[in-house]
This record gives structure tokens, C-alpha cells and sequence, in this order.
């Protein structure tokens, strides 16, 4: 007799457990139904911004998978079906057909929870207006492309300088529009340190998109015909025509909280390293609903990206099908540009050291991309965080040029394998020329953090 899996959520960590679960398990022995509440199925939310900006020029491109080729599978996917209800006991899920209205329970012997997250809308006035759009899904995507179609003026305001914020102000860029982005924060990027914020703002500032600090909206105003015109802050008014919101997301884990099942400090469920949801036998969660350790801090945090997700559904779908996987953790690597500046973290900020007590030093250098000879070398700031008394890795930021972002992949290794600074600088990596200086960057930075760290004593 086959067992059923049903899994709520149809992108990155439910269809991914599904489909690892569908090799290693035919149908004759394990049923997986999925349900998802959007039109759409495993795609790329991270590329909405350039397909919004016209780098990808079709939606469909961002789709990795379709309803279509997941059903070929023997996966019972079911579009436009929300799951309202999880019942733990029973074992079993209310849905509701989001076209015709009707419901139903489904059994399961095993469920996957992969409900993502969903965007901070903050409740202000007038933030749910005509022109004023979030940018989680595709459908969103879409709808902010006709917004900027009807648009009768070229003005545009970004609310929120993370790293949606400052992704879509280079789409409206492109887009032709006059671009201002608010952030509650001094300086945009607070997933970097304010002096590597500051070098983000002044590229911002030099590209023509205008960043105002500690502007925190209080809302949205509108026109006589209800769509947005501008957007109010304690500092004043700012004009806009189409209004973007990138203010974070948090955990979307209301059925969770329903069902009793374990929530962290920021709203996420718990997991096992297995991804099993903690308290419970066949029950498992990934994705951005999911809180994660962080191998750096030692500590629990929520991380929202697709590549976390897409490891927590092969790991979910290998256990959920017999095999045996576990996820460590991360220590939080993010990427991102605004038009040719990139932008790079991983581990700690100086903030997060200080919150779990640690003792550091941090060293920042300049450095290029490649040798200073040869043509199109681009300029780079590395800032460097270690343990004061170890000399362990716990942060780098990369802010620059071409070829500047991807070599935080350098320090996100070593911060997995727990190097210190010193073990770092005899790291063998590639140079030439049209790569890298002789003394990579990275490398620089770690040299400099060995000397501060004996400065230290």
C-alpha cells in the first residue's frame, strides 16, 4: 500500500523535495500532491527584478519547471489551491479551489511545509493605492510592468534600500523613470556595515538615483482618480507615479502557528538538521519559512534565498523518500549589484559580533580586479571582520566593480571550513593578469587582518 506526501508550497524547497522524492520513489509506492495558491510553479523570484528591467526579456525564462512537466512526473499538482488548514491529529490538510470556491481535506502520511515568505507591507495609508506594487511573484512582476506601461508621469519611489530595493531602482532606471529610494536606515544595504553602505549610497547617488537616509514613509498619497502621486516621510513629500515596496519579508508561517507547531525568535519553523520540523516524525519544512543556523553566530536566523531552498528541498525530498541528508547551516552569503556596482557579504556584520559578544578587529583595503595594468581593471573595497583573540574568519563585504562580488565565494568558503585569517593568506588561488592582481583582494585583506589581529595581542 503507497504511502501519500502532500506538500504546500509549488517553487523552489516544496517542488524540489517533490521531485527528489518522485526519484527515488515511484507512484506505485509514494502519491505526492502539492498544492500552491499561485498561478505558477518553480521560478526564480530572485530574477523578477531583471526580468522587470528587461535583462530577461520574457517571463517565462524565469520558470524552471512547469505545472505541466511537474504533473508528467506523477506529481498531483494543484494550481490555485490554497491550504487553509493543517490538521496534525487527523493528519490531514483543508485546501480551497481558489477559482470555483471549493473545499477539501486531504490525508497525508508525510507533509512538507514550504510556504516561503511573504513581503512586509507596512500598514500605512494609501499603500494599498493603484500604482503601488510589492515584487514577491511573477504575478506581481507582471502587474508592475503594466502599472509602468499606464504610468502617466516618469517618476518612481522605492520603499526600502535592501536588496530588492536597490535591484529595482536599476530596473526603473532602465525603465527611463526618475528614481528616489527611502530607507528607514542611515545608509541603503543593512545587510552590509554603515561604511560599506556609505560606498553603496555615493554609487547610487553617482548613477542618478537619488537615496534619502532615515526617511521612514508614513504614507501614501493619493490623486482624485485613487492612484498614487506621492509619498510622504517626516522629511517631506516625494512625487510618484508608481510606488515599488522592498521592505523585507518575514516567514509565512500562519498555518504553522495554527497547528502548533515550533516558531523561532523570527517567526520561522524549526527544524532538525534533517529538516524535519522539531516535535514532530513526519512533518518537514524548508524554504523561506524556515529558520536556519548560522554557522558563524552559532545562532538561529531567517534567510530568504532561492539557494537555501532549493538545498532544503533535495534534502527533504531525499529523507522523505527513504535516502538520508542533512543541511549544517549557512553563514549567510548574499549577492547583489545596482547597475555595474556589485555587492557581496558573508558571516558577520560588526553588529551581529557585538550581539553574541565577540571581540574583533576589521580591516578595510582597496584593491582592483585585476592587475592594475591591464585593461578594465575595476576599483574594490574589501572590509575584513576576525575574531580578536583566534584570528578565525567572521565576516567579509565586498563593494565594486566588475569581478569584485563573486569572490566573497573565497571568504564564504573559508568561513565554512572555520579558517583563521592566517590560514587564509596561504590559500592557492588562480591569478593572471585579466583575473586578479598577484595578491588577490581577498588575500590583501586577510594579510591586513593577520596584522591587526597581533596588533591585538
Amino acid at each position: 500500500m503507497s504511502e501519500r506526501l502532500v506538500v504546500i508550497g509549488g517553487d523552489a524547497a516544496g517542488m524540489s523535495a517533490a521531485s527528489q522524492a518522485r526519484r527515488l520513489k515511484g507512484p506505485e509506492e509514494l502519491e505526492i500532491v502539492a498544492f500552491e495558491r499561485g498561478h505558477f510553479t518553480s521560478y526564480s523570484a530572485c530574477g523578477i527584478p531583471y526580468w522587470v528591467g528587461g535583462d530577461v526579456p520574457v517571463r517565462d525564462k524565469l520558470i524552471a519547471r512547469s505545472p505541466e512537466e511537474h504533473r508528467a512526473r506523477d506529481i498531483d499538482l494543484r494550481v490555485r489551491t490554497e491550504v487553509t488548514e493543517i490538521d496534525l491529529p487527523g493528519q490531514r490538510v483543508r485546501s480551497r479551489d481558489l477559482e470555483s470556491g471549493t473545499e477539501e481535506w486531504t490525508g497525508f502520511d508525510k507533509l512538507v511545509i514550504a510556504t516561503g515568505a511573504r513581503p512586509l507591507r507596512p500598514p500605512l495609508p494609501g499603500i494599498d493605492a493603484p500604482g503601488v506594487h510589492g515584487v514577491q511573484t511573477l504575478d506581481d512582476g507582471q502587474a508592475l510592468l503594466e502599472s509602468l506601461e499606464r504610468a502617466k508621469g516618469r517618476r518612481a519611489v522605492v520603499v526600502g534600500a535592501g536588496y530588492i530595493g536597490v535591484e529595482m531602482a536599476e530596473a526603473l532606471l532602465g525603465h527611463g523613470f526618475e528614481v528616489t529610494v527611502l530607507n528607514r536606515g542611515e545608509q541603503p544595504m543593512a545587510t552590509l556595515d554603515p561604511d560599506m553602505g556609505r560606498l553603496v549610497h555615493e554609487a547610487m547617488d553617482g548613477l542618478g538615483i537619488t537615496t534619502v537616509g532615515s526617511s521612514p514613509v508614513r504614507k501614501v498619497l493619493t490623486g482624485e482618480d485613487g492612484r498614487v502621486r506621492a509619498v510622504a516621510t517626516d522629511s517631506g513629500e516625494y512625487p510618484a507615479d508608481v510606488v515599488v515596496l522592498g521592505t523585507g519579508v518575514v516567514p509565512e508561517t500562519a498555518l504553522a502557528r495554527a497547528a502548533g507547531l515550533p516558531l523561532g525568535a523570527y517567526g520561522g519553523l524549526l527544524t532538525d538538521l534533517s529538516m524535519r520540523v522539531r516535535g514532530q516524525e513526519n512533518v518537514w519544512a524548508g524554504g523561506d519559512c524556515v529558520e536556519v543556523l548560522d554557522l558563524v553566530s552559532g545562532r538561529e536566523r531567517h534567510v530568504a534565498l532561492g539557494t537555501h531552498a532549493n538545498k532544503h528541498g533535495q534534502v527533504i525530498g531525499s529523507n522523505v523518500g527513504g535516502g538520508y541528508a542533512t543541511f549544517p547551516g549557512v553563514v549567510g552569503t548574499a549577492v547583489s549589484k545596482v547597475c555595474d556596482l556589485e555587492i557581496a557579504r558573508t558571516g558577520l556584520r560588526e553588529k551581529d559580533a557585538r550581539e553574541v559578544g565577540l571581540r574583533y578587529v576589521t580591516v578595510t583595503v582597496e584593491s582592483t580586479s585585476r592587475a592594475g595594468y591591464y585593461p578594465g581593471a575595476g576599483q574594490m573595497t574589501v572590509k575584513m571582520m576576525a575574531e580578536r583573540r583566534t584570528g578565525k574568519l567572521l565576516g567579509v563585504q565586498i563593494v565594486g566593480r566588475e569581478g569584485a562580488a563573486k569572490r566573497v565565494d573565497i571568504a564564504a568558503v573559508a568561513l565554512t571550513a572555520g579558517m583563521t585569517v592566517d590560514q587564509m593568506t596561504a590559500l592557492d588561488l588562480g591569478y593572471a593578469p585579466p583575473f586578479s592582481p598577484v595578491w588577490d583582494p581577498v588575500l590583501v585583506a586577510a594579510r591586513k587582518a593577520v596584522t591587526a589581529v597581533r596588533a591585538a595581542g
